[in-house]
């Protein structure tokens, strides 16, 4: 009996971005119209081409998807996920990058979709989740691992959430955010070339899942100050004027 599977290689990317109006964090998710997950909304993905690497791919993605050319630095790699049960039809290997986005681009369906929309990030307790109208989805639990996962795909594979093994892809691509906020935080692009100290706590507090209000300004600039470089102010209705920063990693 031949066993062996047909191999694909793919590549995901993880669309970040931020509403000003609403000081939401953005995730850009696509409704599949083809494949196994036809009608199932997931992150966008593509298949890698033989004349392109991984990253020229992820940008041929955003490129196809929203109709946008960036520059190389603002996509970094996340991870690749090779389990053997991520597709139980093929052997299908998935190449993860993360985008960031300085302006909520507006979207229109490109290939293999049927539908695109900016979900707003919000959290739970041991999980993030994502609005968009009356739909919301959600990542994988911590408490699940990703062995658990992949060994109970089809009964844990809510067909309500995400596309294949999105919702794990995700877990990880909020856990590097998060993990770097202190020393890389790189999802500050998404706020553009510069950004108040207000605005990078309204991004923080997302992540790290409390209110804004938590995070006293003061204490913030003590201890994030020598991650940002002061670029000029920026002069409000009223009051004193705000002190504008860019990532010194950037500078």
């Amino acid at each position: 009996m031949n066993t062996t599977k047909e191999l694909m290689i793919n590549v995901v990317n993880i669309i970040w971005s931020f509403n000003p109006t609403n000081k939401k964090v953005l995730i850009l998710l696509v409704k599949n119209s083809t494949g196994i997950d036809a009608n199932k909304w997931g992150l966008p993905t593509t298949n890698l081409h033989i004349d392109e690497n991984a990253e020229q791919a992820s940008l041929r993605l955003i490129k196809e998807k929203i109709g946008l050319q960036l520059p190389e630095f603002y996509t970094e790699q996340l991870a690749t996920f090779s389990n053997v049960a991520r597709i139980p039809s093929h052997r299908e290997i998935a190449l993860s990058y993360m985008t960031y986005l300085p302006d909520m681009t507006q979207l229109k369906p490109g290939n293999g979709a049927k539908d695109v929309e900016w979900f707003s990030v919000g959290y739970l307790p041991e999980q993030y989740t994502l609005h968009y109208q009356n739909l919301t989805f959600q990542t994988l639990s911590d408490k699940i691992s990703e062995t658990e996962f992949y060994n109970s795909l089809e009964s844990l594979h809510d067909p309500t959430q995400l596309a294949v093994d999105h919702s794990l892809i995700l877990r990880l691509a909020f856990q590097r955010v998060t993990n770097r906020l202190n020393y890389l935080p790189t999802i500050l692009l998404i706020l553009g070339t510069s950004f108040t100290l207000k605005q990078a706590r309204e991004v923080y507090a997302t992540f790290w899942k409390e209110p804004i209000s938590n995070i006293d300004n003061s204490n913030f600039r003590k201890t994030h100050n020598h991650l940002f470089c002061e670029v000029g102010m920026v002069h409000g209705k009223s009051g004193r004027p705000a002190k504008l920063y860019k990532l010194a990693a950037f500078s």
